[in-house]
Parts: structure tokens; sequence; C-alpha cells
């Protein structure tokens, strides 16, 4: 449809905005560009935790007393020796008989114990009751023998010739709670060829052994009789004369003198026993291995300390043993100035084994702190990319999933497994940090995982926080948006969290950052945001908190700047969620939501430029929405005069906001002479020498409403108007059809002929400057050849086609016949 088919050539033309039916791809830019925008910001700061501690000082865990220690003391007495027992391999029977408890007739005492078993040697008396009992706790004087030089193989085929009485006592004894008198390594020899006299226990972890059974023996056929000789000779050519050198006296001396040949010992163990398929728990002297490296505990060397935990895990150790190594790689790793030794070492690949092996209800504690440990280590750069290389991101979720059942269920681990989460979401925090980790993110189902672990544990804002700092940064992605905007409760499931934790300002700023970003490109998010359960009173009420009105204002001493980031990234999300038109039409009708609009720009210095840039954005997308009801129309004389605030500012993007928003108001008379009277349009005429496409632009669309009114016209005109708008479409009109156009739009309704003035009020340089510049670009080969981006070239046709085109002819002919 032609512009003369429209108008009549003596109307001039409005800042109007045109009907939605039938658009053109240039039409619909045109009107996002002079009207409704979404809005961006900075993502807030996450600083890496400057300390490392278990739990900093930042947190407000509310149950101080349940948190695990941070500090502790680890020796070779804080092992267990019943989890250095191998396993058999062979699961007891389970026992026929089931003895009958009769209850007396008060129902205070049982009437009768269980019949007692048959009278057995004195040391071995007790075997039965205590092959049940727990095994020793660290600290037990008897839970590790003082350990001697490991046996020779002349002391073995001694020991071997003893009658098999005296092997069967040795069997009983291993059963019993306390270890023989004057153990040794004899003692260690014998143990090591024989098997746990009972099962392991369920808390501790591990395979079931069968009772007294030998487990030594390569003399018999078939393919076990081969693996155990084979096992022997490994044993007998490689580990023992290591184990030899590991307790000799010359290698037991001085500690600084002999760290180095400790640690390349333990490294050939390491190596010996891998060739020798003896690591995990299938070897037969994994006894003597163990408590020969519990041994070197006690030797104050991190370096040491850190082989000695990559074998025990290779060793699969568990139970208190699990605990104390996990507790000791921790310790290593609160001392930045270990990072390196981690780098060296094969440490982080055992950690990682144990984050996606181990049970939580059985090994809670030493998972706790085997993630701690991976979270300090994740604040170096160097070893937070070999994390992401040996996937830790891929471990991090069955690890997730274990923990969503305890939630559910309202386990007694519950507390535990928040323990664990929240040192697992540092982790996963740090991580998110690595542009390279956004495809693992998303592989991996991690951001719904969060979800989940973040509906779960809404009380716990430490939890929420850190799973919110996670969101903050991988939101700023389209991939991740989408992966999050297909987790439907996710919107509803964040306002319940800005109601709960609304004083809580670092959670409250990144769940609305991760708010904004999500609603800044996506008119399905802003209609599925404000579709949940009450939208618009849960953010007002937190705008008017943070304004410092609400009846539950946040924590006093909170500094200022703080108060100041929430209510941008607030007002951001309403300025993104009035993009859509349904909601934006409701909203244009919130008194409520415009009044704290107002008080805003009212109260806050120009000082806080991007929030009243903010402000202006949404006011501005407000007042598109002119439907009856609106309370922008009802206070749109109000909101002009609180907008001067901006123009005289030296916030360019402060001005450029409040010039848009008068680019919407000026549509009224009344505005109209508001501005003329403050002199709001001297600004205006300044801004057309910005060379910005955008100022000029915004410009351009509040002179073309002001040169509505002929006296408005003469008085742009002595200010010298045209010849800035000449000179802006000589200079930006070729890479910007749209402005072009709005400049001749502004043009025409300036050269509008009144009673008074008869024919056109342009000088004759002006004039011959105008049509020369309408002449070239009215040609499309001359207009076009302007693009140098061939991949824009159809839409800048379509742009000069809808927008220039039309209203440049009309202006030439008009000044054509004064030529």
């Amino acid at each position: 449809m032609t512009m003369e088919s429209q108008r009549d050539d003596a109307i001039p033309f409005p800042m109007v905005r045109r009907s939605s039916l039938s658009r053109t791809s240039a039409e619909i830019v045109k009107e996002a560009r002079q009207s409704l925008r979404s809005l961006s910001t900075k993502r807030p700061h996450t600083p890496r935790d400057g300390a490392r501690q278990l739990f900093g000082g930042n947190y407000v865990w509310s149950d101080c007393e349940a948190r695990p220690p941070s500090t502790f003391s680890i020796h070779a007495l804080s092992f267990d020796a019943p989890d250095s027992r191998p396993g058999s391999g062979t699961r007891l029977s389970p026992i026929d008989h089931k003895p009958r408890l009769r209850v007396t007739e008060t129902g205070e005492e049982l009437a009768r114990a269980h019949p007692r078993p048959p009278t057995e040697p004195p040391n071995a008396k007790r075997g039965l009751q205590v092959a049940r009992t727990r095994p020793p706790r660290a600290g037990s004087a008897t839970s590790l023998p003082p350990l001697d030089r490991p046996c020779s193989a002349k002391d073995r085929a001694s020991r071997d010739q003893r009658c098999p009485s005296e092997k069967k006592e040795d069997r009983r004894l291993l059963g019993t709670h306390h270890p023989p008198p004057g153990p040794g390594p004899q003692h260690i020899a014998a143990e090591s060829r024989t098997t746990s006299s009972r099962p392991v226990d369920p808390a501790v972890g591990g395979p079931q052994c069968a009772v007294g059974q030998r487990t030594d023996g390569g003399s018999g056929e078939g393919p076990a009789g081969r693996d155990q000789g084979a096992e022997s000779q490994a044993w007998e050519q490689e580990v023992l004369p290591l184990l030899d050198q590991l307790g000799s006296p010359t290698t037991a001396g001085r500690p600084a003198a002999s760290e180095d040949l400790l640690c390349e010992l333990c490294a050939r163990l390491h190596a010996a026993l891998a060739r020798g398929h003896l690591l995990g728990r299938r070897c037969k002297r994994r006894a003597q291995i163990l408590r020969m490296l519990f041994a070197l505990i006690d030797r104050d060397s991190a370096r040491l300390h850190l082989h000695v935990a990559t074998l025990c895990l290779a060793l699969c150790v568990s139970g208190n043993n699990l605990l104390n190594i996990c507790k000791l790689i921790y310790k290593i790793s609160r001392s930045e100035s270990n990072d390196r030794l981690f780098q060296s070492t094969s440490i982080l690949d055992a950690l990682l084994v144990v984050l996606s092996s181990e049970d939580v209800c059985v090994s809670g504690e030493a998972l706790l702190y085997s993630v701690a440990a991976l979270k300090f280590l994740s604040g170096n750069d160097a070893l937070l990319r070999q994390l992401l290389a040996k996937g830790c991101v891929g471990m991090a979720q069955p690890l997730l999933q274990k923990l969503h059942p305890l939630s559910e269920s309202g386990h007694a681990l519950f507390t535990t497994a928040g323990h664990i989460l929240l040192q697992l979401t540092s982790v996963l925090r740090n991580l998110a940090d690595l542009p390279e980790s956004r495809p693992h993110f998303l592989s991996h189902g991690i951001l719904s995982e969060l979800c989940v672990a973040l509906r779960h544990h809404q009380e716990d804002a430490d939890v929420c926080t850190n799973i919110a700092r996670i969101y903050s940064k991988l939101s700023s992605y389209a991939e991740c948006r989408l992966a999050l905007d297909n987790t439907p409760y996710c919107y509803q499931l964040f306002l319940d969290l800005l109601n709960k934790h609304h004083k809580k300002q670092d959670l409250v700023v990144r769940l609305l950052f991760t708010l904004g970003n999500l609603t800044s490109r996506s008119d399905a998010a802003r209609a599925r945001l404000y579709g949940c359960g009450g939208f618009p009173t849960a953010l007002l009420r937190l705008y008017r908190c943070y304004l410092g009105e609400g009846e539950d204002p946040p924590p006093v001493g909170v500094p200022g700047g703080q108060h100041h980031d929430v209510l941008v990234k607030l007002v951001r999300v309403l300025a993104n969620v009035c993009v859509h038109p349904a909601v934006g039409v409701e909203m244009a009708s919130d008194a409520l939501c415009l009044q704290l609009l107002m008080e805003t720009l009212e109260l806050r210095p120009v000082a806080d430029g991007e929030l009243l840039v903010n402000v202006a954005a949404t006011i501005n997308n407000l007042s598109f929405h002119q439907q009856a009801g609106s309370a922008v129309r009802q206070n749109q004389l109000a909101i002009s005069q609180l907008l001067l605030k901006l123009m005289l500012s030296s916030n360019m993007e402060a001005v450029l906001e409040a010039t848009r928003v008068y680019g919407n108001l000026t549509q009224w008379k009344e505005v109209r002479d508001l501005v003329m009277r403050n002199k709001v349009y001297q600004f205006l005429v300044t801004l057309l020498d910005s060379q910005s496409g955008e100022v000029c632009f915004a410009a351009c669309g509040v002179l073309t409403n002001l040169s509505l009114d002929p006296p408005s016209r003469a008085t742009l005109t002595q200010e010298g108007v045209i010849a800035k708008l000449v000179d802006c479409l000589r200079d930006l009109g070729p890479g910007d059809w749209q402005l072009a156009g709005q400049v001749c739009q502004t043009l025409w309704n300036l050269t509008e002929p009144t009673a008074s003035d008869v024919g056109a009020p342009l000088r004759q340089q002006e004039r011959e400057t105008l049509l020369g510049a309408l002449i070239a670009y009215s040609c499309e080969e001359e207009a076009i050849q302007w693009t140098a981006n061939n991949d824009m070239r159809d839409y800048h046709k379509a742009c000069w086609e809808m927008e220039f085109l039309p209203v440049a002819r009309k202006l030439k002919d008009r000044l054509q016949p004064l030529n």
C-alpha cells in the first residue's frame, strides 16, 4: 500500500505504530526499535572463596552443631585393622536355627538367654559374639598393631611347619576383638594367608568373607590355582622387596632425607600391584600392605601422604579407613601451596571414583570430605580444567541422583545430604565458569537435576545460593536458557524462593538475574512466568522491600550497593515481561507497579544510572499499551516531569531511555506542551549531533511528534533543526534506512506550509543538499550498494522499500517544484 493512499499530502506524520496485521519484517523491527525492548544487564559477581574452609563465614546454617568438623588430626592409630583383611568372594550361609525368646508375664526381662556354644579355648571363647560386632574405631590402641620389618620367605617357611592345631588357633584369634599378644611381622604374614573370620560390618562396607576359609595356596589345579600361583609369584618377586625397603631401618631414618625415597617406593609399589593385578580387595596379603601404608601417615609430608592416599584408595579401603583417607586428602587440599602436588599425581581420578561409587548412606561423611577437597582444588584454574577433562560434571550427576531420595523420604541423613550438596554445588559453580563446560552441563542434564535439588532444599539458603550462582552463569547462553525453560516448574520454584529468602540478597539478585535472562528473548517464558501464582504480588512486594517501603525491609547494615543491584535486576524482569502483548496490557493497568517506578525516578539520584535506565525502559514498555485504564495514560504528565531529571544528566543511556519514553508520550498534546515549555526540544536538537543511530532515531521520533503543532514547528526551525536533520540523513542514512525514513518524516512535518508561511522554510543550500540525498537514495542501485554486509542485503532492502522510499518520494515531490 502506498503512502499516498494512506494520507493526504497536507497531513503531517505523527509518530504512530502500525497495525500488527500484515506487517513486513522491516515493520516489526521498526516497532521493536521504537517501543518495546527487552533489557540486558551485567551478571552479579561471584567471588571465589578466599579462605579454604569446609563451611565459610558467609554460610548461614542454623544448626551449627550439626556441621562436620573442619579441622582434625590424622595419625596411624586412627585407622582400623579389620578393614585391611581381604574378601574371600564367598558369602556366608544363613543360620537355620532361629532361637525363640520367651517374655515373662511382666514383660520386663527375658526369661532365658540363648544356649551357650560348646566350651572353647580361653582366647577364642567369644569369637562368635565379637564376629558380629563393629570393628574397633579410630584411635584404639589395638586397631593398628606395631609394625615391624616384613617377614622374609624363610620366616614364612618356618611358620608353615606348624601343626594344624596351631593354624586353627590363629584363625580363631583373627575373629576376636583383640589381636594375640606380641604382634609383629609373623602375625601379619599369618593374617595375610587367612581371611576374616566374620562378615564385614555393613556400616563399614566391603564384601563379606567366609569364616575361617584359607585363601592362599597355589598348588590347586584349575584357573583359581593358577591365579593364586601368579599372585604369589608377583608378591615374592616385586611387592615383597618393596615392602622390605619401606620398612627397613635406613628408609625409616630422617623424614627430610627419606621423603623422596618413600614417595618413589610408594609409586613403584603402586605400579607393581597394578602389574600383578593385586589392586582392589582381591589381594590375599592386602593386610600387610595397608598396615605398612598406615604407618607412613605419621610422617610429616604432604607429598608422601598423597601417594599413600592414592594407593589406599586403589586398594579399596572402606568404612573408617576410607573416611580417614578422605579427611587426609581434604587436609592437604586446604593449602594452596599443595595444589601442585595434585597436578602431579592421579589422586583426582581416585577422588572421582569415590564420588561416583560410594553409597551416601554408608560413606556419607567420606563423600563430604572428598567433595570438599574437590571444591578447594577447583579454585585453581589448572586443576579446574583437569577436573572438567576427567569428567567431573558427569560424575556429579549420579551423586546428585543419590541425594534426591534421601531428601524425598525425609531420611535421617538429610542433613548429611545437604552438607554434601553444598560442597558439590560449589564445585559445579566453579566449573560453570569455563565456557567449554556448557556441553557437559547440558548432556548430563545437570540443570534439571539442580532444580530437583533446589526443590528439596528450599530451606537451606546456602545450597539455594550456590545453585542460583550456577544458573546465573549459565542462563546467559541461549542453549542453557532453553534447557532451563524445559523444566516447567522452575519459574514457580524461583518465585517461591524469592518469597522465602527475600532478605538474602546474594540469592535474590541471582534468581532475578536468571529470570531476566529467561524472559529476555522468549515470549513463551514471559507468559509462563507471569502465569505463575502470585507473580505480580511477589515481585512488587520485593520491590517495595528493597526500595525501603515494605513492612519487612532488608537487614540493616547491608551496603546500599547490594540493594541497588537487586532493584536493577528486578526492574529488568518487569521490563522484559511487559514485552509480551497480553502481559504488557495487564501490567500497564497495575497502579502499584507504576507508582513504584515513579518513586524510583523521584527518589533515586542520577548516579544510580543503570537502575534509572531500567526504570525508564520499563515505563517505555508500559507506555506502549495505551488502552483504556492504562496507569501510564493517567499519569503521563507526572511521568514526563520526572523524566526531565534524566534528560539533564550526563549519562547518555539515561538520556536515550528518557527520549524513547517521550517518543511515546508526546503523542498527547498536553505532554508536547510540557516538553516545549521546559525547553526539552533544545536537548533533542543537540542529540542529532551524536553520530549514534539509536540516539538520532529516538530524538527524531520526539521531534516528529512535536512538529505536529505549527507553533512548535516554527520554534524548532529557529533552533536550526533542519540543517542537523539533513546532515543526519546524509551521514547515517545509507547504513540505517529506518533512521533515514524517520528523518524524512520529521522533515515532512517541518516543511509543512502554514497560513503565514507559504512554501518550505528551507535555505537554498539545505534544499539542494536534501534533494541530492533524496534523489541518490531513491535509486535502488545507488542505495543498496551502501550495504557492506551481503548477509544483511535483503534485510536492508526491505527496510529501504518499506521505511524510507515512500516518505522520501513524497518529500522529494514537495521540494522539486521549488528547485
